[in-house]
C-alpha cells in the first residue's frame, strides 16, 4: 500500500482495455501502441498516413486503423463514436506533434500556426469529441503528450515551446475538473527521444533515448497512478529544477549550455 495516494487510478492490467492513440504512425506515439499491444490492450492507432497505419495493423492481429487528421473536427467526432461503438474509450491518447526550429531571425506565422494547430489545437478538438463519451461513464483516462520544451522558453523553440506550455497548463486544468469523474489524465513531457520530429536537429541532444524506451516510461508511469510522467529523468529532473531560477540566471545558463 503505497503512503502517498496516486493521482489517477492506475492502470496494471492491460488485457481488455481500449487505447485509442492520436498521432501513432511513428516515434513515441507508435511505439507505446506496440507495448500497449504486447500488454493485452485492445489498440486503435489514428493519424494522416494510412500507410503507415496499414502497416501496424497488419503486424498486430486484433488492432484497429482510423485515418484522422486532427485539424478536421467532424472526423474526429465521428472517430471518437466509431472506436466508442467498436470497443469502447478507456484511455486515449493524444500523441499528434509536428515540429520546427525557429528563432525570431526568421520568424514565420504560417509556421506559429501550424504549431499551435497540430500540437494544442488538435488536442481541444479531440477533447470536444471524447470528454461527453468519457464523462456519463465515470471512468477512463486521457493522456497529453507534451515537452520539456514547455518548461520554459528555449533557444530555436519558438514556434514549439509555447505550444507544449499550453498542454501543460490544459493537462493540469482538466484534472481538477475530470478526476472527480474518476477519469485520470496524465502529463507527459520526454526529453529527447530518437523520432523523425527531431532527426534534422543540428545541435547535440543529451540523454537521447530510444521511443521503446520511452514508451515504457509512459507504460510504467500509468502502472503508478503519475500524472506527471517525465523522462529520462537524469535530464529531466535538471530542467525541473531550472524552472525556479531568476530570470537573469536562468537565461544566462541556456545562453551558456546551447552556444546561444
Amino acid at each position: 500500500m503505497p503512503l502517498i495516494k496516486p493521482l489517477n487510478p492506475p492502470i496494471t492490467d492491460w488485457h481488455g482495455r481500449s487505447v485509442w492513440l492520436i498521432g501513432a504512425s511513428s516515434g513515441i506515439g507508435l511505439a507505446t501502441a506496440k507495448a500497449l499491444h504486447a500488454a493485452g490492450a485492445r489498440v486503435v492507432v489514428s493519424a494522416r498516413n494510412a500507410g503507415l497505419l496499414q502497416q501496424f495493423v497488419d503486424h498486430h492481429p486484433g488492432a484497429q486503423a482510423v485515418v484522422l487528421d486532427v485539424a478536421d473536427v467532424a472526423a474526429i467526432a465521428t472517430a471518437a463514436r466509431y472506436v466508442q461503438t467498436q470497443q469502447g474509450l478507456d484511455v486515449v491518447m493524444y500523441c499528434a506533434g509536428y515540429y520546427q526550429a525557429m528563432r525570431a531571425t526568421d520568424y514565420s506565422l504560417p509556421e506559429m500556426l501550424r504549431h499551435l494547430d497540430i500540437n494544442y489545437t488538435g488536442a481541444l478538438r479531440v477533447l470536444d469529441a471524447v470528454l461527453p463519451e468519457l464523462l456519463p461513464q465515470q471512468r477512463g483516462h486521457i493522456s497529453l503528450i507534451s515537452s520539456v520544451a514547455g518548461f520554459r522558453g528555449l533557444p530555436q523553440s519558438m514556434a514549439y515551446g509555447p505550444t507544449k506550455a499550453a498542454l501543460i497548463n490544459l493537462a493540469e486544468a482538466l484534472h481538477y475538473d475530470v478526476s472527480p469523474h474518476g477519469i485520470g489524465v496524465s502529463l507527459i513531457n520526454p526529453g529527447f527521444v530518437e523520432t523523425p520530429l527531431v532527426a534534422n536537429n543540428d545541435f547535440p541532444m543529451p540523454a537521447l533515448i530510444t521511443p521503446d524506451k520511452a514508451a515504457s516510461e509512459i507504460l510504467n508511469g500509468w502502472r503508478k497512478g503519475q500524472f506527471h510522467i517525465h523522462f529520462p529523468k537524469r535530464f529531466t529532473r535538471m530542467l525541473l529544477l531550472m524552472r525556479l531560477l531568476p530570470y537573469r540566471w536562468y537565461f544566462a545558463l541556456v545562453r551558456r549550455g546551447t552556444g546561444m
